[in-house]
């Protein structure tokens, strides 16, 4: 990659920025002070943090800041909160928001800049995420030109998980194109006798979510990323023929009885399925394949194989993942998630903290403790735990890679995360596709 910088290079470089900013504030105090309430040092400042990630993601994400506590002083404190989608736009307004809050939907991060009470993020901030992030990534940061949010980091949503033994047990290869997956899945349901094909909507925060991810990837393959932006964008409803297309070729898999719901039940036992819970049977073989994000190469630490010990993800493996592929070859599309970090205070240990947050550095500290990837462009893919995860994240930096964020989490969210998550559900519990496409779409008029 061009334009990299030695990892010592970047930690002196995030060290004197902190300096700088401290000597700024004492020059600052020295004259009276500032606007910003700046109180002389950074050094043994908190800085609190508040997101959604929770468990033993979040003791990694606050073991990220060791180093940078280290070298600054500044002590970092994240809460993860379960319930901070919900809870998080009732605090800023009620004056209780944290220093920094990780946003995980664009959508609730233009909500949470509407308030008035979220800080641009500093020119340090917008030099590094210029650096060190794609144009894209810095958009959905970006709300009426003013940069607000540099990314953190990333998932790739539109992976299919297998296993690699019974692939070759079968005779069987990883599709390249659409059409070459339901020939797989017609092979093995004849192969086997069963349903290829295991399926998750349930979720803890809100069902459905899942099943939009299948339509996402399906919009982007087959009608094109201008289409995937103009629905984005609200220009193609989901009454609109492409939408209805993408419905079309998901039901192939999700409605067909012959096809879902592998371990689980039929086609409704997916509402009721945990998407998590996917990852037991693709690992102990009683279900040869799901459609699930990257992240959910954590999950099968979790889980056991047919011989009752942890599974392996590699291509010779228990389990292994493949993009689920276009409608032609090579056709290298990808939807992702991610996180943003927005702040709602301007001192200057927030600054520092913003600052290391957007560098490889940080990528590098926690893609190195285990289960996650970045897109940073200068984050180092090797560190990356498992072989899949360092495949994953250097798919994230191809250039060539054709990359779009998760279009439920760019809608309103009262379709988003409303209307849209809704209508995967029924759709699923039998409402015919026409109902189901305009239910969704009347979520715009409220």
């Amino acid at each position: 990659m061009t334009g990299m910088r030695s990892p010592a290079h970047r930690r002196t470089a995030v060290a004197f920025g902190v300096v700088a900013i401290a000597a700024l504030t004492l020059a600052g105090c020295a004259e009276g002070g500032d606007e910003a309430g700046d109180s002389g040092s950074v050094e043994g400042e908190t800085v609190t943090i508040s997101g959604g990630i929770t468990g033993v993601e979040a003791e990694d994400l606050q073991a990220s800041f060791d180093e940078f506590t280290e070298e600054t002083g500044i002590i970092v404190e994240y809460t993860g909160d379960k319930a901070f989608e919900g809870n998080i736009v009732t605090k800023v307004k009620g004056g209780d928001a944290p220093d920094i809050a990780i946003v995980p939907q664009p959508g609730l991060l233009k909500t949470l800049v509407e308030t008035g009470e979220a800080v641009p993020a500093p020119e340090a901030v917008e030099a590094e995420v210029d650096e060190n992030w794609s144009p894209d990534w810095k958009a959905y940061g970006t709300f009426d030109d003013v940069f607000y949010a540099a990314p953190m980091l990333a998932n790739i949503k539109g992976y299919v998980w297998y296993s690699p033994a019974s692939f070759e047990e079968w005779g069987v290869e990883v599709p390249t194109t659409w059409d070459e997956l339901l020939d797989l899945t017609a092979t093995i349901q004849e192969k086997t006798g069963a349903a290829p094909w295991c399926a998750g909507f349930a979720s803890e925060a809100a069902s459905g979510w899942p099943g939009t991810d299948w339509i996402e990837d399906l919009v982007l393959r087959q009608s094109g990323p201008e289409v995937y932006d103009q629905w984005v964008a609200g220009d193609v409803k989901f009454t609109d023929p492409e939408i209805a297309d993408a419905f079309d070729a998901v039901g192939e898999i999700l409605l067909n009885p012959a096809y879902v719901n592998a371990s689980f039940g039929d086609v409704a036992s997916i509402n009721s399925t945990a998407f998590a819970n996917v990852a037991a049977p693709v690992a102990n073989g009683t279900c040869a394949l799901t459609h699930q994000a990257s992240f959910l190469s954590a999950n099968f630490l979790d889980v056991q194989n047919a011989e009752g010990q942890v599974p392996t993800v590699a291509p010779d493996g228990d389990v292994y993942a493949f993009v689920l592929p276009g409608f032609e070859e090579d056709a290298a599309a990808i939807e992702v998630g991610g996180e943003f970090v927005v702040a709602f205070s301007d001192d200057a240990a927030t600054q520092a903290v913003l600052e290391f947050m957007a560098s490889p550095e940080f990528a590098d500290a926690r893609v190195g403790l285990g289960g996650v990837i970045s897109a940073n462009l200068n984050a180092d893919p090797s560190l990356a735990s498992s072989e899949f995860l360092t495949e994953a994240m250097q798919l994230l930096q191809d250039p060539n890679t054709t990359v779009r964020f998760d279009a439920s989490d760019l809608m309103p969210s009262t379709v988003g995360s409303g209307s849209f998550w809704k209508g995967m559900v029924d759709w699923v519990d039998g409402k015919d596709t026409a109902t189901v496409l305009s239910d969704i779409q009347a979520g715009y008029e409220n």
